[in-house]
């Protein structure tokens, strides 16, 4: 729930960024970055990956050292188009709306679709970087969008207009303050936009936990969302699995 999200999806298992370092602090633009918890479970218990999602590979609270390390161990990494040329090893980057196929066991195929993100406000791409979004479609099943490192604007209404079948959206939440009073993740209004624009989907929040800069918890998306009346949060804990019916 802090940082990484393990879902497992018609006999895949798909990991929402790599991040595995003990607690610690990361230099960034003149500040450090405080990491306070380590993995609730090593990263080879996790294993086989077949898909790890990565929003963009930048930041230490997406992909950190012992992440790099556990990326060639999983079957294939999907993550933005500059970031797959960094991190080789056959990674595929997608731009928004591009897609990639993954087979199912049971011969069906999963389509990875790339989204819109922002991370940060208007003119902050110089700074943050590149960052991508992803929806999981699979025929016959609902979707899960995953929507990487984003504040709330215009595209991730977008995605919403292009994909009416999420069953589960994840938010990376959290309300992230990095760099100054500016959020780089939705907080909790941000969340409740992206809840009623996707009004048919469980709704669940990830990068809300552990570091310095998340200044938003999972409780308080859980207040937010009571106070309008949205009744759809899936309250996740570390290393604990959950069973969302899609």
């Amino acid at each position: 729930m802090g940082r990484q999200l393990l879902i497992e999806y018609s006999g895949l298992r798909i990991l929402t960024d790599a991040t595995f370092d003990s607690p610690q602090l990361y230099p960034l633009g003149g500040e450090n970055l405080s990491k306070f918890n380590a993995p609730p479970i090593a990263p080879e218990l996790l294993l086989p990956i077949h898909a790890v999602l990565l929003s963009h590979d930048q930041h230490m609270d997406n992909l950190d050292h012992a992440g790099r390390e556990f990326l060639p161990k999983t079957e294939r990494v999907i993550t933005t188009k500059g970031g797959a040329q960094r991190l080789g090893g056959g990674a595929v980057g997608l731009i928004p709306w591009a897609t990639t196929i993954v087979p199912l066991p049971d011969g069906r195929d999963l389509v990875i679709t790339g989204t819109p993100a922002r991370h940060g406000p208007v003119g902050i791409k110089p700074v943050t970087g590149e960052v991508v979004g992803f929806v999981l479609s699979i025929e016959g099943n609902s979707d899960i969008y995953v929507t990487g490192d984003t504040v709330w604007y215009e595209g991730i209404n977008e995605v919403a207009q292009r994909f009416n079948n999420v069953g589960l959206a994840v938010l990376f939440a959290g309300a992230a303050q990095p760099r100054g009073p500016f959020n780089v993740t939705m907080d909790t209004n941000d969340a409740i936009e992206a809840a009623t624009r996707f009004k048919n989907a469980k709704i669940a929040s990830v990068h809300n936990f552990g570091w310095s800069h998340f200044k938003q918890s999972q409780e308080d998306l859980k207040k937010a969302f009571t106070v309008v009346g949205i009744d759809r949060l899936v309250m996740l804990q570390p290393a604990v699995a959950v069973d969302v019916e899609l």
